[in-house]
């Protein structure tokens, strides 16, 4: 069961660099680690030749991070990929747990865990709507983003099956790939927490994004459209877009921003239908 490890990175050479020391320090080491610096102007580079030599580095212009991603997964050779953010950290049974709990449960083929959240920080609770779970989670997945990228660990012929990030996507790609996943295939989760995943500094994707919830009606018109989709996860799909499109509908209205407005009434006529 080999393991690669993509880690996409810009202008975060201080971060990454406890990332990695947190995948080097797993009990149960990963085959491949490779890091995708995504047009980073910082020691990025410099840090990674000194400190981790066996780093498989990567540079490109900078793309975003699907862009990323997906380069590191056409570089890995191993079956099994995992990713984890440049702002987050892996603890040291985090690998060795996974591998355990996928070879004792034949058929199963994306895994993730439970984590544990710093926020300036400081340890906080999730919210309940923030909640892990596995099996048949898709509609679980409808929400909110349900499974976290550090945590995951797939099987690479899933993207060979249903694709990988979409690149069009600056924000929400995860939640794109989950919902794609999540309604072909159940998931397996580890209840143990076993990421540290850092939140509130300043350049986090959502402090770049005024309305967040616009990429994820973009991936809902897309899995609303997969022919393989059944009838109820559809039915399913298709009232969380109208929500989400209200919701968004009504902060585009005291923003003034009239095509948005027309976009998402045209929207929501359209599935109301």
């Amino acid at each position: 069961m080999s393991v690669a490890v993509i880690i996409p990175s810009f202008n975060r050479s201080v971060v990454l660099k406890r990332a990695l020391t947190s995948v080097f320090n797993q009990d149960c080491p990963a085959d491949e680690v490779i890091v995708v610096d995504d047009g980073s102007t910082d020691d990025t580079e410099c840090m990674i030749r000194r400190c981790f030599p066996k780093v498989v580095y990567i540079y490109q212009e900078n793309a975003g991070v699907s862009s990323a991603r997906n380069k590191g997964i056409a570089a890995s050779d191993s079956d099994w990929i995992t990713f984890l953010d440049s702002d987050d950290k892996w603890l040291p049974n985090k690998l060795a747990l996974q591998r355990d709990f996928i070879n004792r449960h034949d058929g199963y083929w994306v895994c993730h865990t439970e984590e544990i959240w710093i926020r300036d920080g400081r340890r906080v609770n999730p919210m309940k709507k923030h909640a892990k779970t596995g099996g048949w989670i898709f509609q679980h997945c409808l929400p909110i983003c349900a499974m976290s990228p550090s945590s995951i660990m797939i099987h690479r012929h899933i993207f060979s099956e249903l694709g990988v990030f979409d690149e069009d996507l600056p924000a929400c790609e995860d939640y794109d790939l989950w919902l794609r996943i999540t309604a072909r295939y159940p998931v397996l989760f580890i209840t143990d927490p076993l990421i540290l995943k850092y939140g509130g500094h300043s350049d986090q994707l959502s402090r770049h994004f005024w309305g967040m919830d616009r990429f994820r009606i973009k991936a809902l018109e897309k899995i609303i459209a997969e022919p393989r989709l059944s009838e109820e996860n559809r039915v399913a799909a298709i009232n969380t877009l109208q929500e989400k499109a209200r919701v968004y509908l009504q902060g585009a209205q005291k923003r003034g921003k009239t095509d948005e407005v027309v976009h998402y009434q045209l929207l929501i006529n359209q599935y109301s239908s």
